[in-house]
């Protein structure tokens, strides 16, 4: 079929904002670097407090207004040199770049000379906005990425090599011991209806107020792109649709940051005192600097920045040592913004994949379409070349056998027949080539299932919508077979109960399911009980690592995320797997609630995070969900530590390259940053329930924001 025009006349008012039912903005500007420009007034405005939180974060300064409690964030931003990193990053962008990441801050600053960036958050920590630097956009992305890759993880493998041996450190795996839940897929035309793609998803992070992503349009003469953007950030690095190309991105779970243990020692003489650090040729002198972290209602806090060869210091370790973290953005001096003003002229899927191999980290699994029906998936990011032990422990700095060789993994880039799935799998995301660790392929293998049920040539809109609510339990098989298992003589009649329930059920987390409930207070139960055991308990050790990284170290967290392979391997350390499920079923029973009928939405509410001053944290609902962990609909929570969801698809899209204006998107919240708007959370009710709201390109059909 013939595509709808995807590049409408300019709006009869001219540049400026425009606003359709949702209040989302819709840009319109003589050139980019004016778009640029009404881009950032408009995140200054939308989401004033929003954005300046992240770029306090990135400064190493949110101790100013939130006190003695994040000076341990203040003190990682300051030592993994995130401002720096950024401004190296923006030196190094190509002038046309450059000029348009300056456009957007100075948008931003506009709004802030216009008076448009005040706020409750602001008067009830009475903290103001400040004027951004032209590389302030680049720590904001930082900001959102340094904590997104592998290297956290090997923190807590080191601490599990050092309490219970380096052959434990397996069994806490499960195809990756991390938070993920993002899904992206694409349906070549020859499965859909129109005969042209289709591109859907949901991206996965914390449920923050305001929401991550800010669903937007950008058009100005040559170019009309709409997405999701980062407030804070120029461009649609993730989700967009420009009219004639379509992408979507996952986390690839690629590691390409390394930890190196670095032995320093102080010298002193003739030239005075001086840090060095042992590396492969020898003992080198480092960079050092001193910087004073400002704390509301408390004491300043010195800071001592060290850089090695390898990196900067990030945290000490149990024998005193420090560890040093390397990482690409740091390495090269780019993140990859050379990438967003070629995606947004993007016409083709070949333009799509040219812009994307300018992109540096995250690594991301792209799959991008075009109105010709071209349809590819690929990996875009840099992943260094170096030795495989590095991505399962922290290397020896003073290891020549450990350091990076200059070069870069290639990576896969396929041509799509039918469809390609995503989930931040093994298959999507490279393989060995470029991580240890992945998700489990339970949501790819559901996405492709559902996808292949539908005849040939039928595929639309309204079916990408279901898959996304699908709330199947990929992991259900292994735990049916473990209750099927287990010795009933000794249990009690309600545990019996309980199990037969369970035995009986389907395996879908729906909201409104008992059987559903009965089975995470089990599943939690277990993770409790393994938690505790006295195999696992040098685990409770202190791991001497910096307390920043408390959420990636937490003993109950790690046992949930790793509980199908404690299942099947659990008896390596020692542990009666049967013997612990039993049990939990007991523990279970007793629970009133399990025995009067309780659902799960009753449990799974959604738990939406706000670190911030004032009243924002209360201002949206509790949410009954459906979904969880290990479903497609991954609304995920924490077995045995909590059941609600303070993690899930912070968007949903469909993207339809034959007309853009089939095209659907949502948020969880809404476009305003600030609680009293209309449009802070009415979006809530429809992502909720698993709907999506119209995507509108006529300009006729929206408001001029006159502010």
């Amino acid at each position: 079929m013939t595509p709808a025009p995807t590049h409408p006349s300019a709006p009869a008012g001219g540049p400026g904002t425009y606003r359709d039912h949702w209040g989302i903005p819709h840009l319109w500007a003589d050139s980019p670097d004016q778009l640029a420009f009404l881009q950032g007034m408009n995140a200054a405005t939308d989401r004033s407090w929003q954005i300046e939180l992240e770029r306090w974060r990135s400064e190493g300064r949110t101790a100013e207004v939130l006190g003695a409690d994040v000076v341990v964030w203040d003190t990682f931003a300051r030592q993994s040199r995130l401002d720096d990193t950024a401004r190296r990053c923006f030196d190094k962008l190509d002038p046309a770049t450059q000029r348009w990441c300056g456009q957007y801050a100075a948008g931003v600053n506009q709004a802030l000379d216009d008076g448009l960036r005040g706020g409750p958050e602001f008067d009830q920590s009475s903290s103001s906005p400040e004027p951004w630097n032209p590389w302030t956009p680049l720590g904001v992305f930082l900001v959102h990425h340094i904590l997104f890759s592998t290297f956290p993880n090997k923190l807590f493998r080191a601490h599990v090599a050092r309490t219970l041996g380096d052959d434990a450190v397996s069994l806490f795996s499960i195809e990756a011991p991390v938070w993920s839940g993002s899904n992206a897929w694409a349906a070549h035309g020859s499965t859909t209806a129109s005969g042209l793609p289709l591109i859907a998803g949901d991206p996965h992070r914390l449920m923050e107020l305001p929401g991550v992503y800010q669903q937007i349009r950008l058009a100005c003469p040559e170019f009309d792109a709409l997405g999701f953007a980062f407030p804070g950030v120029p461009g649609l690095p993730h989700f967009a649709h420009t009219g004639h190309t379509a992408w979507a991105i996952t986390n690839a779970m690629a590691d390409y940051q390394d930890l190196f243990e670095e032995e320093l020692r102080r010298v002193t003489d003739i030239d005075g005192e001086r840090i060095e650090a042992r590396g492969a040729a020898g003992w080198e002198t480092v960079v050092v600097r001193s910087e004073t972290i400002t704390v509301r209602g408390g004491e300043p806090v010195d800071v001592e920045i060290i850089e090695t060869a390898r990196g900067p210091i990030i945290s000490e370790t149990p024998d005193g040592g420090a560890l040093s973290l390397r990482f690409p953005a740091r390495v090269e001096g780019r993140l990859g913004f050379e990438a967003l003003l070629p995606l947004l002229r993007s016409r083709s899927v070949s333009d799509v994949e040219a812009a994307f191999d300018a992109w540096v980290e995250p690594v991301n699994s792209v799959v991008a379409a075009d109105d010709s029906g071209a349809v590819r998936h690929f990996v875009a990011g840099l992943v260094p070349q170096r030795n495989p032990a590095n991505r399962r422990l922290p290397a020896p700095a003073f290891s020549a056998r450990h350091e990076w060789d200059g070069q870069y993994v290639i990576l896969p880039r396929t041509e799509v027949e039918h469809f390609a799935v995503s989930a931040n799998d093994r298959a999507a995301g490279g393989g060995d080539a470029v991580a240890m660790e992945f998700a489990p392929a339970h949501r790819a293998l559901r996405i492709r299932a559902l996808l292949e049920l539908a005849p040939p040539g039928t595929l639309s809109v309204d079916d990408m919508q279901s898959i996304q609510t699908d709330t199947a339990l990929g992991p259900w098989p292994l735990f049916q077979s473990m209750l099927s298992s287990l010795d009933t003589d000794d249990l009690s009649a309600e545990a019996k109960e309980l199990r037969t329930l369970m035995l009986a059920w389907e395996g879908r987390m729906d909201a409104d399911s008992h059987p559903a409930a009965v089975f995470a207070a089990w599943r939690g139960a277990v993770v409790q009980r393994l938690a505790r055991h006295h195999a696992l308990a040098p685990l409770h050790e202190p791991t001497g690592y910096s307390p920043l990284f408390g959420p990636w170290l937490s003993i109950a967290s790690r046992v949930g995320f790793a509980l199908e392979t404690l299942l099947l391997h659990g008896s390596e350390l020692g542990i009666s797997v049967a013997t612990e499920a039993a049990t939990a079923l007991e523990d279970v029973a007793l629970e009133e609630s399990m025995l009067n009928g309780a659902a799960w939405g009753d449990r799974h509410k959604l738990l939406a995070v706000h670190v911030l001053p004032g009243d924002l944290a209360s201002a949206a609902p509790a949410a009954d969900l459906s979904g969880d962990t290990g479903c497609v609909l991954c609304t995920e929570s924490l077995p045995g530590v909590d059941d609600r969801s303070f993690r899930g698809p912070v968007a949903r899209y469909v993207w339809d390259l034959s007309d853009r204006r089939r095209s659907r998107w949502i948020v969880p919240f809404g476009a305003s940053g600030t609680p009293d708007h209309q449009h802070f959370a009415d979006q809530l009710p429809l992502w909720t329930a698993g709907q999506l709201a119209p995507v509108v390109t006529d300009w006729a059909d929206l408001a001029q924001d006159t502010r």
